[in-house]
């Protein structure tokens, strides 16, 4: 696998964070959608932004995806800031995606700095969130591209399965590429295990290779498969909402208390 640097913030306020991977299915919506409510829900600001034209993001926090949204701000017909809609989670704010992202990915290809366009539409809002999430499409495209391009640090959601190490390779290369073509900025901040299930010997096989390979890169915290994770989208409200208790909404919980550790040792350095 390829090398790529490792997460070293200066500040909170206004860093980017993409969910990338080429796979459907890891948990990127997931980890994005509860990641933001459960640090939302322990004080910070969070602006979540949807780049897939799949759209589940929007839905999961119950956003009206009828509105203008991300493509809008892309083509110049709005700021970020005139699209920005509330969530039933205090601190939690959304920007849409959806269908016309796909036109956006048409589109794009023929305009000069057509890697930068995301990087400049959330530009303006850096300064009024502690943390900006990109949900980015599941594969390589020119949507994910600007996503990394617009992104200060990328975490990788990682289904525990055999294929997911492949595809993590992959991907790798093509952070490197960003960093040495696009943006030097973009770190790696980490590699989150998703849906594991701890009874199956492949998922602690994967979860071994990888922290043996990543070491430190590797977050703590895994997220297991549990079914009200898989639930609360169709309510359109984060599972801490949706269920407070139960052990996805634990799960996030830590992640957001492991998050808030890493950003702060790397700024007490």
């Amino acid at each position: 696998m390829c090398t790529v640097r490792i997460y070293s913030l200066v500040n909170t306020m206004g860093n980017v964070f993409t969910f990338a991977n080429q796979k459907g299915g890891v948990g990127k919506t997931t980890t994005a959608t509860n990641l933001g409510a459960c640090l939302a829900e322990i004080g910070h600001s969070v602006l979540l932004v949807d780049f897939d034209s799949q759209g589940n993001l929007s839905s999961s926090v119950g956003a009206d995806r009828e509105g203008p949204g991300i493509y809008q701000v892309l083509s110049g017909e709005k700021r970020i800031s005139d699209v920005v809609q509330e969530t039933s989670q205090a601190g939690l704010s959304v920007v849409t995606g959806g269908s016309d992202l796909t036109g956006a990915n048409v589109e794009l290809v023929n305009e000069s700095k057509r890697e930068f366009f995301l990087r400049e539409a959330v530009s303006s809002a850096r300064g009024d969130y502690d943390y900006i999430f990109v949900d980015s499409p599941p594969s390589l495209g020119l949507l994910t591209l600007n996503a990394l391009v617009a992104a200060d640090n990328c975490i990788i959601p990682l289904q525990t399965e055999y294929f997911a190490l492949e595809g993590l390779t992959q991907l790798l290369q093509n952070i490197k590429r960003v960093q040495t073509g696009f943006n030097r900025d973009l770190e790696l901040f980490g590699i989150l295990f998703t849906m594991y299930d701890s009874r199956t010997r492949l998922a602690n096989d994967v979860v071994q290779e990888v922290i043996g390979y990543f070491g430190k890169r590797v977050f703590r915290t895994i997220i297991p498969r549990n079914i009200r994770l898989s639930e609360a989208p169709s309510h359109g409200i984060p599972v801490n909402q949706y269920d407070p208790t139960c052990v996805g909404t634990r799960s996030y919980q830590k992640l957001a208390e492991e998050v808030v550790q890493r950003v702060t040792a790397t700024t007490t350095r």
